[in-house]
């Protein structure tokens, strides 16, 4: 991938019928990991649609290093990995098999497969289930073989739609080291409603809601945003309840006849806060909050 090469959305919107899902959508990926941020049905997988040419736009434009996407057509999805959501393989094929098989679909000669195939597979640390069938995975080896049918034409632009769900906490580590090795070289963009999965794996954020892009920047640095708005506390179940009514509270831990709790916001006089370090589950808490929207 050339550097400087950037995928940029300029006023993206999408319409079914009467239903606005995308409204003046404006970003700028360059290498590196994203994550998308939403709640279900906020716009995530119509967006992935747009950006890997599945779906078009009603209105604007996505480019790729100053090229309209459309118009570049095979060109681009040559460029392009993807793994959607609803990400079925196919039972009866061996791993080999079906990355053949994919591979096959997306044009790329037979020797080139040859070399590709066991390469991605112990890039996804399969290679010892290379010719085990895909119906005896884990789920967590199903995600891992869509990474690889993903990455099986080197792509520049990597898109990754809800691909840490089921997994258990061995795998996520694992799909997070695998996403990080990569981010130097690619733009890897993955969607999730899982704000743990994004602290984890991704470096820069994007949070959409009910189709439009609430705010972008360096995880870090937005996290940091919220310092002395979060707060926890040990207090009474009429005073938790007195909280709750007031404040966005995030955890609720019983304490015998005591609740600690954790909330953001100002803090309460009434009651001895501790100021706690924000995490980004925090900071997206408060920015939802801020915005009339309580989780």
């Amino acid at each position: 991938m050339e550097s400087g090469m950037e995928l940029q959305a300029e006023h993206l919107c999408k319409s079914y019928g009467k239903k606005e899902a995308l409204k003046d959508v404006n970003f700028t990926l360059e290498q590196g990991v994203y994550g998308l941020l939403g709640e279900n049905g906020a716009g995530k997988s119509t967006l992935m649609r747009i950006l890997t040419t599945v779906d078009v736009p009603t209105g604007g434009s996505v480019r790729y290093g100053g090229k309209n996407i459309t118009q570049m057509d095979e060109d681009y999805r040559n460029l392009i990995g993807y793994m959607p959501q609803d990400y079925s393989v196919y039972p009866s094929f061996t791993a080999a098999n079906f990355l053949a098989y994919m591979g096959t679909l997306k044009g790329i000669p037979k020797d080139e497969l040859k070399m590709k195939i066991p390469e991605v597979l112990e890039f996804v640390n399969l290679s010892d289930a290379t010719n085990k069938k895909v119906k005896t995975f884990s789920g967590g080896m199903k995600r891992r073989i869509g990474i690889a049918q993903a990455l099986l034409n080197d792509p520049e632009i990597l898109i990754l739609d809800e691909p840490t769900a089921g997994l258990d906490p061995k795998e996520r580590i694992r799909f997070s080291n695998i996403l990080s090795s990569m981010a130097k070289e690619k733009i890897i963009l993955l969607s999730t409603h899982i704000v743990s999965d994004i602290e984890a794996i991704a470096n820069r954020l994007i949070i959409i809601r009910k189709g439009e892009i609430t705010e972008t920047g360096n995880i870090d640095q937005l996290v940091k945003r919220v310092t002395g708005n979060v707060w926890e506390a040990t207090v009474g179940q009429d005073m938790m309840n007195t909280v709750s009514a007031e404040r966005a509270v995030i955890h609720i831990k019983q304490m015998g006849k005591d609740v600690q709790i954790r909330f953001v916001g100002d803090q309460i006089p009434d009651i001895a806060c501790r100021s706690v370090t924000p995490t980004l589950e925090d900071y997206y808490i408060y920015v939802n909050e801020k915005r009339g929207e309580m989780i």
